[in-house]
């Protein structure tokens, strides 16, 4: 049942939102304009807050369902989170769309709020304060992300294995993003 669960998470997570409503709505392509991110953020830029949002609900939920059904299935918090980790890595490495995914930040709030709602909450408000001071959303996850790690190591140490992946892989994703901090050339809004 674990591995069935984490395929299907994979393909779920596959489902790229921002491509697939600037397909629908004939806006452009995420990936090749903006900052070539198929993510909200970029949507905001390149086709506005609906189609961002919608993009934002979309990848939330495909971190968010997998983890649910996990829990429904009766499977433990750890193998929740290795699921929703699945649904994540499919949102940075989509089969359908060549392998060229986004970042995972919603996606893994997804997740997170499935797995365990504070820690969510506390990585939200994180990022929601960050980007207020800094108007720069790629800070804002990666000072939000590692925040939750101590969070679940006291509150909730089986998820933390899954969740530290999760933080490297997002790390990892936004290396271009951390170039451009240091070198004072990131984008703000």
């Amino acid at each position: 049942m674990f591995w069935l669960l984490a395929i299907l998470a994979y393909l779920l997570g596959s489902l790229s939102f921002a491509i697939l409503l600037s397909r629908l709505f004939g806006t452009a392509d995420p990936r090749a304009q903006g900052s070539g991110n198929p993510g909200a953020t970029n949507m905001l830029r390149l086709a506005g807050r609906r189609l961002a949002i919608l993009t934002l609900l979309g990848d939330l939920l495909k971190g968010l369902l997998p983890v649910l059904v996990a829990a429904a299935l009766g499977l433990e918090p750890q193998r929740q989170a290795w699921i929703g980790l699945a649904a994540v890595l499919g949102h940075l490495y989509p089969v359908y769309f060549r392998f060229h995914g986004g970042k995972g930040v919603a996606t893994a709030a997804g997740m997170l709020l499935g797995l365990y709602p504070p820690a969510a909450l506390l990585a939200a408000a994180a990022w929601l304060l960050t980007f207020l001071l800094t108007r720069t959303s790629s800070l804002a996850a990666l000072i939000a992300t590692p925040l939750t790690l101590p969070l679940l190591a006291w509150q909730r140490p089986e998820a933390l294995l899954p969740m530290s992946v999760l933080t490297a892989l997002i790390v990892w994703r936004h290396r271009g993003n951390l170039r451009d901090l240091f070198a004072g050339r990131e984008r703000h809004f």
